[in-house]
């Protein structure tokens, strides 16, 4: 941690001790202790709060996606309502001529048998 090894880590130690004292140097260690506990411990909400903040982003741009695409889709099924639609009285339009064709040519046949 912080490129500190052990020589070193005994050094810094031993020049505390000397400096702060023994009979304070426990109390000091506990403070630092407690201090970088709950340092440890806004980093870790700080970065659940960004993961939190970022898969809400996710879950909107997913959510945008799905109603895009179920837009699409009803636009799709419109349009081939329509298509069929159209097929259909097409082919009611294209049919009611064939009876009335059918109908003449009866006329003609029968007019030729009398």
């Amino acid at each position: 941690m912080f490129g500190i090894g052990m020589p070193e880590l005994v050094i810094i130690l031993v020049i505390a001790l000397i400096v702060i004292g023994p009979q304070k140097l426990p109390d000091l260690a506990k403070s630092l202790g407690k201090g970088l506990a709950e340092f440890k411990k806004a980093t870790d909400d700080f970065k659940q709060t960004i993961e939190a903040d970022s898969r809400t982003e996710e879950e909107k741009e997913h959510l945008a996606k799905l109603a895009e695409a179920k837009k699409k889709a009803e636009e799709e099924k419109v349009r081939e309502a329509e298509e069929l639609k159209a097929k259909v009285e097409g082919t009611t339009a294209a049919a009611e001529p064939v009876p009335a064709a059918a109908a003449t040519a009866a006329t003609v046949e029968a007019e030729k048998k009398a």
